[in-house]
């Protein structure tokens, strides 16, 4: 059964629309919620591995797909058929692109398509009871398949996610603190050219000066 859907676009992660009526009997649906929005933050930062993906979490499964810079995501239970939920996230994704297309990349503010909920709702419907003689005919459909659709856990994918962080935090600083050295060193460096020089500098000076005094003398 689907028990949530969400839509954001990639580029900065910003939630475009969501099923209104999704996770509200669901046990733990705030933490399932911030799953997601740590799943769609790593998509941003470039961290997706392949358009079309499964996330196991507990006793439920996040599925995704990515088109048109846009992320398209379920979670159904994991006995939920893989095939209907890609299915359905592709009928989410016709229609959106279809209705919303020309205004997703200057959309500014979360859940501006929030009235695509109606769609979600209404095409859900369809999805939730595998029994049906629609679903059915989509399960046996042998042109659409789902085999070769990578299955991994949440905590390693967001996990991946931390540690690419962590590896581009340590890059900055340690480029930045590169930086510091640098300049302390050509701080030391003119510093050491001063002390040696200065000496000679001074010596020239005062033998210049007494020269100049004593032709003005003469």
């Amino acid at each position: 059964m689907v028990k949530m859907t969400l839509i954001a676009r990639v580029t900065d992660g910003l939630p475009l629309a969501e099923g209104l009526d999704d996770g509200r009997d669901l046990p733990d649906s705030d933490m399932y919620k911030q799953q997601v929005k740590a799943l769609f933050k790593n998509l941003s930062r470039g961290h997706n591995e392949a358009s079309r993906m499964s996330v196991e979490t507990g006793p439920y499964i996040f599925h995704y797909i990515i088109e048109g810079r846009v992320c398209y995501l379920t979670m159904c239970d994991r006995s939920y058929p893989k095939k209907l939920a890609f299915q359905y996230l592709e009928d989410l994704k016709n229609e959106f692109e279809r209705v919303n297309g020309p205004n997703i990349e200057t959309a500014a503010r979360p859940y501006a398509f929030i009235k695509f909920d109606t769609f979600i709702q209404k095409t859900k419907k369809l999805y939730q009871d595998t029994r049906t003689q629609r679903n059915i005919g989509k399960l046996n459909d042998e042109l659409y398949e789902v085999h070769q659709i990578m299955t991994r856990n949440v905590q390693e994918v967001l996990g991946v996610g931390e540690k690419l962080n962590q590896v581009s935090e340590m890059s900055s600083r340690l480029t930045s603190e590169s930086r510091v050295y640098a300049d302390k060193a050509k701080d030391l460096n003119r510093q050491a050219l001063i002390r040696k020089w200065a000496p000679v500098a001074i010596v020239l000076g005062v033998v210049f000066i007494l020269f100049w005094v004593k032709n003005k003398l003469w």
